[in-house]
């Protein structure tokens, strides 16, 4: 095999000391601080900034950057930051942690960048970026929790509001709304924002989030009215289910504190606050649950509830009530949002009283109706994702850990009841399901037209930074439909499936974190569930196999195969952002997860845990697999110690990581044949994948797995954590080919037979026909979406130089596949690696981003690469 190598950048004629009216070759973009875009509310005191080049030379890369901070954003622009300045820091890092003056809180600092290239000339100061602190401490708020009621079982959600008056010139205003349970924020009759179900889920007792919202453009010289709505969220769970929810420590009838800081032209700020001056009515929403549906009364609207001229005389006065946890904190993430508006396709009716809607996909997310009926025709929209024989909606799979009291709450079901005012649309306000149909039902004959409900799709906001394309239609739409199951289960927190459960179970997320975090930018998300994480471990370690959680999953199901999120999630975290900051949140947590499985399983190999769970046929040992994740996280914990400086605790870990390793291979490996257990594809797959086996008998175990695939009729036989090994340990150890045709299969089993059976998302189970565990719209099977990124286009974070700092490439060029082109934005920029054959040889083309370099393997030869754009033509002379 040959190797051309045809570099195919354009060096400038003329460097930038030469002209003096030249533009800047390199600068600094995509300013971020803690992650996100000009952040509103942060209350970290040392927030992260970061930044990436403009640079398209080769070889482009930052010697040194200065970081400017100010209060004025004409100073910072031209270079001067009274809050913190640094001098020349010679460095090419592009993450740095604020060490100026102390910030304050409700105030809004400006930042910009200078760097020097690789030439070591200066960058003009970058376009000004800013961030704005929230309260900064629990000190800093004014307003009281309040409530309508302590009544857990009230039923409508409640309205508040309260009117005040301005006489003078407003310079800015900014709400912050503290919330146990969900809220929408309304001022002189406008809803405030376009989130959805903020804010979010935590374990309520003891972290209540509160977000900030720039209200300034709202307010009005004279009265104003502030208006509150509030939901029950998982803070007043009503529906009964097998997870003991509405038996929550924390549940209580929703309740917020707020405060409107309005800051006039003259100085002078003046603060609105909750308290026994606000007013508090029911609302047209009867009941509102985030498990099953949400009910509407039209008839009980009040028009202009939320104005200033609204006569509120008949409305109640509010009651105080004790703070939910004493920890209130910046929700400081991406939010969640509707994103796409999804027609309906089809639709079928029955008789006048009856209609099912197709919307063509599933997603997950809220549905629309439009509607003209008499008032009090009671519409019932039940959603779900498959059809009965009969074409009405069928809920058999995903309704089964339902345990209902009566029959007032259905699943999945939204109830409208109509004002007879003409035209009257109705979307639910918090809730959301997983579904493709919607089936109505009328009290009365209505006459409905496709175009009468619309879905839309929602989920957290973390911006897309992959792409996959590839000449096999399939592999495209797996790609599609993993993408689209991790969406659907994104609402402030990983979760399994949006219909039937919407809990946060810790192994579909730990399986799927470089599934995320290669397709999108979820470092705001993953930090939130950490942090939940942390307010759920037991003193002595203990996780829970959901997180957040009512109390129930610390018995059942959380065993390292599934709580390894401790330590695997802030360890990808670091790979792929090169950020120590949650990895050194989680440390502590990590050590005393890992010191507990140490305690009970001195020997090395542990029996907690579920095991590979729904399996194609062969079930592993528990054993085998919990005491691999067991020797995942001891390892993980002994590099975050020697990362965060603690060489003594990273020497004992590293112990006992060897510890546990050689137990493992004295109990499960056969040194003569090379074979695992009883060589099944996972009992195989897993010790390959997670580095178990010895380095002389890498290649053997791997001929064996193989093998074993082979007799499988080259077809999977693995269960949820097999899906994590099995095509990593064939691509990493020669057998890349014959992964692809397990990705690529569309016969049983295989994620290509879901999809030419129609799948627009992954399934729960391989077995289209089973009759459990058959939600449609599941993530735990989703680790095919990093396989495309790592094997067809072999990009690979280095763990030695983290962030993709240095990247790892290393494509395997499938005999079947003719073209292949992957791209992931990293911290410093797009890396693309891209492939097609042309005749007998294979062009190869990678983009490396400024201020990184690669190491790329084709065949047996390696290459080292600075930034810039290359390609390679592979094959030909041998």
């Amino acid at each position: 095999m040959s190797f051309i190598c045809r570099p195919t950048y354009f060096l400038l004629l003329l460097s930038l000391s030469m002209r003096t009216n030249a533009q800047p070759v390199c600068v600094p973009t995509e300013l971020r601080c803690e992650h996100l875009v000009n952040p509103l509310g942060i209350d970290a005191p040392q927030p992260r900034l970061t930044w990436q080049l403009q640079d398209a030379r080769k070889g482009a890369r930052q010697t040194a950057y200065q970081v400017i901070v100010g209060t004025d954003s004409l100073a910072v622009s031209k270079g001067n930051g009274n809050c913190w300045q640094t001098n020349s820091i010679q460095s090419a890092g592009q993450l740095v942690t604020y060490q100026g003056r102390p910030l304050q809180p409700f105030t809004r600092y400006y930042y910009a960048l200078q760097v020097w290239d690789k030439d070591n000339q200066a960058s003009p100061v970058s376009a000004v970026s800013s961030f704005e602190t929230g309260m900064m401490s629990s000190a800093s708020w004014q307003g009281a929790f309040i409530s309508d009621s302590r009544d857990i079982n009230t039923k409508a959600a409640p309205y508040f509001r309260k009117t005040f008056s301005t006489n003078k010139k407003i310079r800015s205003a900014r709400a912050y709304i503290a919330v146990a349970g969900l809220y929408e924020l309304y001022i002189n009759g406008n809803r405030i924002g376009d989130h959805r179900l903020d804010p979010m889920y935590t374990r309520f007792d003891r972290r209540t989030l509160y977000l900030t919202h720039d209200v300034t453009a709202q307010l009005q010289n004279g009265k104003n009215a502030i208006g509150v709505l509030l939901g029950n969220g998982w803070y007043n769970h009503q529906s009964t289910a097998v997870w003991y929810f509405h038996e929550a420590p924390w549940r209580n009838r929703p309740t917020f504190c707020m405060d409107l800081r309005i800051t006039y032209e003259d100085g002078s700020v003046e603060t609105i606050t909750t308290g026994k001056d606000w007013k508090t009515a029911g609302s047209p929403v009867i009941f509102n649950s985030i498990y099953t549906g949400e009910h509407y009364d039209a008839r009980l609207e009040q028009p202009g509830w939320s104005e200033a001229t609204f006569d509120d005389s008949k409305w109640k006065e509010v009651i105080y009530r004790a703070a939910p946890s004493t920890n209130v904190v910046a929700q400081t993430m991406q939010p969640i949002r509707i994103t796409d508006t999804i027609p309906a396709q089809s639709i079928h009716a029955f008789n006048d009283t009856t209609y099912v809607f197709d919307l063509g996909r599933n997603i997950a997310g809220v549905s629309r109706i439009t509607v003209n009926a008499p008032a009090g025709t009671v519409l019932r929209l039940k959603h779900g994702e498959r059809l009965r024989p009969d074409g009405h909606v069928d809920q058999s799979n995903i309704d089964v850990h339902y345990r209902p009291v009566g029959t007032a709450d259905p699943f999945g079901t939204d109830i409208y009841i109509t004002s007879g005012k003409g035209d009257e649309s109705f979307m639910p306000r918090f809730n959301y399901k997983g579904f493709q149909y919607i089936e109505v039902t009328s009290s009365a004959p209505v006459k409905l037209a496709k175009e009468s409900v619309t879905g839309y799709f929602m989920h957290s906001e973390v911006p897309p930074v992959g792409t996959l394309t590839t000449s096999n239609p399939t592999i495209n739409k797996i790609w599609s439909a993993t993408n689209n199951s991790y969406l659907s289960n994104l609402y402030g927190y990983p979760t399994d499936c949006p219909q039937r459960e919407k809990n946060g179970w810790t192994g579909d997320a730990q399986i799927n974190i470089e599934t995320g975090l290669y397709n999108f930018d979820g470092i705001t998300v993953y930090e939130k569930w950490l942090a939940d994480h942390r307010d759920e471990q037991q003193p002595n370690g203990v996780l829970p196999a959901i997180v957040p959680t009512s109390g129930w999953g610390y018995e059942w199901a959380n065993g390292p195969d599934w709580t390894s999120t401790i330590a695997i999630i802030p360890w990808n975290i670091y790979l792929f952002y090169g950020d120590t900051t949650l990895l050194a949140r989680c440390y502590d947590n990590i050590q005393r997860y890992v010191d507990h499985i140490d305690q009970l399983y001195p020997t090395g190999l542990t029996i907690w845990g579920l095991g590979d769970w729904v399996p194609v046929k062969s079930k592993s040992p528990v054993e085998l697999t919990s005491s691999i994740y067991y020797f995942t996280d001891a390892s993980i914990l002994a590099k975050a110690a020697h990362i965060l400086g603690k060489t003594t605790e990273g020497e004992k870990y590293e112990a006992l990581a060897t510890k546990i390793k050689n137990a493992i291979n004295a109990k499960y490996l056969n040194t003569a044949t090379g074979i695992y257990g009883s060589g099944t594809q996972t009992e195989l797959s897993f010790p390959l994948c997670w580095k178990v086996v010895p380095d002389s008998l890498i290649a053997k175990v791997a001929a064996n797995l193989a093998k074993r695939v082979e007799a499988d009729s080259t077809h999977l036989d693995v269960g949820l954590l097999g899906t994590k090994s099995i095509l990593n340990a064939l691509s990493e150890n020669g057998y890349a080919d014959l992964a692809y045709k397990l990705a690529a299969r569309e016969t049983f089993p295989s994620w290509g037979w879901w999809i030419v059976n129609g799948a627009t998302t992954l399934y729960e189970n391989w077995n289209i026909n089973s009759a459990n565990d058959i939600s449609l719209n599941h993530i735990m099977f989703g680790e095919i979406g990093a396989w495309f990124y790592k094997a067809l286009g072999g990009i690979k974070p280095d763990a030695n130089n983290p962030g993709f700092k240095k990247i790892v490439l290393q494509p395997y060029f499938i005999k079947t596949l003719n073209q292949v082109e992957v791209k992931h934005q990293s911290p410093y920029g797009t890396i693309v690696s891209s492939w097609k054959r042309v005749g007998k040889k294979i062009m190869y083309n990678a983009v490396i981003p400024p201020n990184t370099t690669a190491t790329l393997t084709l065949g047996n030869k390696t290459h080292q690469l600075e930034a810039g754009t290359y390609e390679f033509e592979v094959g030909g002379k041998k």
